[in-house]
């Protein structure tokens, strides 16, 4: 199993590919790694090209990276920041071609002369822009689970059609591709997933009163502040164990997840004959972006080398359930399937957002969740990907506004 593709035929090296770059969500922390390490294997002579950047918000590091890396084209959040973008960019005298909205991502994602996408989206967002890559039959670096989270089956299914290969960036995901080299899913008894717990889950007494920026303390990663919250609630785990299942084939009751707050060991893979194969590493996204980049090859990075000894020891725990209850919602929306995935990731993402914002506490993040998607009922699974899409949606939006409704009853 060299990549996750569909198509099942052998493919060229990385040294025989265009090497010209789409980063989707180029000014968050994936997409500042991720340009980071294109910065440095240029200066090895490895010749990459970046053809898109896309950001939110945040215009300034946008502008920055514009002027270094000399895009065509790039996407902004709305159609005002697009038109300052352009005003800057002609004051400048950069050609520079600028969308907006998800539209503008879907042009950026399915660019004809960029063969590999990095999609670094946070949230739901990323579906449509995933959507458009994988049917131009890019090579795409996905960073953002949520997509799989709410659409895995819609995204997978459309892969194989178009011959995409969907090579994961995620930590968890890069070591179990990596462990999974030249083995089928049939092989594989179990998957473990490894978790550092976040920035709670050595902390005593109650959660009720933790702030936000309590909450973004990360003890191992620096990261985004929607995915560092998830880490905190232990939602990023049961997450990522969908996205497992979508990306490897692995039924969600044989992926395991385990505490491990040293984040050395980025995830196990135990086969049927018993042997258990882990990826170690000190705790550093440009490795699992790196080794999506160059894939099939392996090129220096910075990491300091990994010595045991000075380590010392790993620990490994059960997760808290029932302190942490985020965890066995996602697992039980996984599996239950059709649009339950797409509801428990909207209403989280509604959830985590109003914790930041200081309007609902931590401990309410678990209960929003679970009041919205109790109240969810799914309807037959469509068929099309027209309509699946379409549902998937409805479900997204519905969940939304479902928590919002339960965020104003709660602060008012």
């Amino acid at each position: 199993m060299n990549r996750i593709s569909a198509a099942g035929a052998p493919s060229a090296t990385v040294s025989d590919r265009c090497r010209c770059l789409v980063v989707l969500g180029s000014t968050g922390s994936i997409g500042v790694n991720a340009l980071d390490v294109v910065r440095r294997l240029n200066r090895a002579g490895s010749g990459f090209r970046v053809a898109g950047l896309s950001a939110r918000s945040n215009i300034e590091r946008l502008k920055a990276q514009i002027l270094e890396f000399r895009p065509s084209h790039t996407a902004v959040g709305d159609p005002a920041a697009a038109a300052a973008l352009g005003r800057w960019a002609r004051s400048r005298r950069i050609l520079l071609r600028i969308g907006a909205g998800v539209e503008g991502l879907e042009t950026l994602a399915s660019l004809p002369r960029a063969r590999l996408v990095l999609s670094a989206l946070v949230g739901a967002v990323g579906l449509r822009p995933l959507l458009a890559a994988v049917r131009a039959g890019k090579k795409i670096a996905l960073a953002n689970k949520e997509a799989l989270i709410v659409a895995g089956d819609l995204v997978m299914d459309a892969a194989r059609r178009h011959r995409a290969e969907i090579l994961p960036v995620d930590s968890e995901h890069s070591a179990i591709f990596q462990c999974l080299n030249g083995v089928g899913p049939r092989d594989v008894r179990r998957i473990v997933l490894t978790a550092s717990g976040g920035a709670f889950y050595r902390r005593r007494g109650s959660l009720d009163t933790v702030s936000p920026e309590e909450a973004l303390a990360h003890p191992t990663w620096k990261m985004g502040k929607k995915i560092t919250v998830d880490c905190a609630t232990l939602t990023n785990k049961g997450l990522e164990a969908i996205e497992a299942h979508h990306l490897f084939g692995v039924p969600l009751d044989r992926i395991d997840i385990v505490i491990h707050p040293q984040s050395i060991v980025h995830s196990l893979v135990e086969f049927h004959d018993g042997a258990v194969l882990a990826q170690l590493s000190h705790p550093d996204m440009r490795l699992p972006i790196q080794y999506a980049l160059t894939h099939p090859d392996r090129r220096p990075t910075p990491l300091k080398s990994l010595r045991l000894e000075d380590i010392e020891r790993l620990d490994f725990q059960k997760p808290d359930f029932r302190r942490f209850p985020c965890l066995s919602l996602a697992l039980r929306a996984g599996a239950r399937g059709k649009t339950f995935p797409a509801v428990f990731n909207g209403a989280n993402e509604a959830a985590v957002l109003a914790f930041l914002d200081g309007r609902i506490s931590f401990t309410a993040i678990p209960r929003l969740c679970a009041d919205v998607v109790g109240a969810h009922r799914a309807g037959p699974a469509p068929s099309g990907e027209g309509a699946a899409l379409s549902a998937i949606l409805n479900a997204d939006v519905w969940a939304r506004d479902r928590a919002r409704d339960w965020i104003e009853k709660e602060t008012s």
